[in-house]
């Protein structure tokens, strides 16, 4: 190593001290998945620095006056739409750098803020997923059978369409969090802290019954994988897409678990008028102007004016 590049390592050593600290408390406190996913997305950030691990790359960054991070950033930004990234996932990987930053300047390390902005993305383009046929074409899969598998992909697909859960809310759950006897299971909803309970309807209670029969009541993940030998673990995201892919696959679909949670969104709207703070309560969106494009989508209000526009000159 050279003198000059000893000395830059040198200099960055406290900094980077530092740093890891303010990317310790932005960690802190946030849920195994949320912090999974925020590790991913710097860590893409440390791939592109070309740095050793997130708390150097962390500490170059906080380390340069505000133009020269905000070109880096913006840098970063190409970089991510260059690679053909969806814009969700570059504005995703953006806002985690905003929010580290911010952090920082809180913590009164820095004194300015990235402002590079997210890329323009239009979201929930299609939020109808299979819709209520589609998904009793799912469930018309596993009628015919009576096994331990098919008994488990029931009960998690009516709580994927019947509650509107996400995937990883689905896979989160213990047998500890269903309560039979009241009939309410305890969820742990996106960017939450701590699990809410909801009530389930009938036709969710009895597959869940169904496959706890099968399953026991032993504690541990509600849902398993089922080895051969009794043991599976929980059964992870990208094994319950699997398992719905392929029911759709089986059905003439293409689905995936989301396409569930549109698809009981929608019904939803259909099922109460429209009325988006009902859909909202059931959904648990934070925000009700997501609800609004779900009603938009549902109802095709710019397909009728346009009928109505071209119809004043037919």
């Amino acid at each position: 190593m050279s003198t000059l590049a000893r000395r830059n390592a040198t200099d960055l050593q406290p900094r980077t001290l530092a740093a890891s600290g303010v990317v310790a408390a932005f960690l802190a406190g946030r849920n195994a998945r949320t912090m999974a996913a925020y590790r991913a997305d710097l860590g893409d950030f440390v791939a592109f620095c070309g740095a050793v691990d997130v708390n150097v790359a962390a500490a170059e960054l906080l380390g340069l006056p505000h133009g020269a991070a905000n070109e880096r950033a913006l840098a970063y930004r190409a970089h991510l739409v260059d690679r053909g990234l969806a814009p969700a996932t570059i504005n995703r990987r953006l806002a985690a750098l905003r929010s580290l930053v911010k952090l920082a300047r809180t913590l009164g390390r820095v004194g300015w803020a990235l402002e590079v902005p997210s890329v323009k993305s239009q979201g929930y383009r299609d939020t109808k997923g299979p819709g209520v046929d589609g998904f009793r074409r799912l469930l018309e899969q596993l009628d015919a059978r009576v096994d331990a598998k098919a008994k488990r992909d029931r009960a998690a697909l009516r709580l994927l369409f019947d509650l509107a859960l996400r995937r990883a809310e689905v896979c989160s759950l213990d047998v500890a969090h269903v309560d039979l006897e009241a009939g309410t299971v305890a969820i742990l909803g996106k960017g939450r802290t701590e699990r809410e309970s909801l009530t389930l309807p009938e036709p969710t209670k009895a597959a869940i019954t169904a496959w706890l029969e099968v399953r026991g009541s032993k504690a541990g993940p509600l849902f398993t994988e089922l080895a051969h030998n009794g043991k599976g673990g929980r059964l992870a995201g990208n094994g319950l897409w699997r398992v719905v892919r392929e029911l759709g696959l089986a059905a003439g679909l293409t689905v995936r678990p989301h396409g569930l949670r549109h698809a009981a969104i929608t019904a939803a709207l259909d099922g109460c008028n429209g009325d988006v703070r009902r859909a909202q309560r059931f959904s648990r969106h934070r925000d009700v102007r997501v609800l609004e494009r779900y009603d938009d989508n549902r109802t095709d209000i710019a397909g009728d004016v346009a009928a109505q526009v071209a119809g004043l000159v037919a």
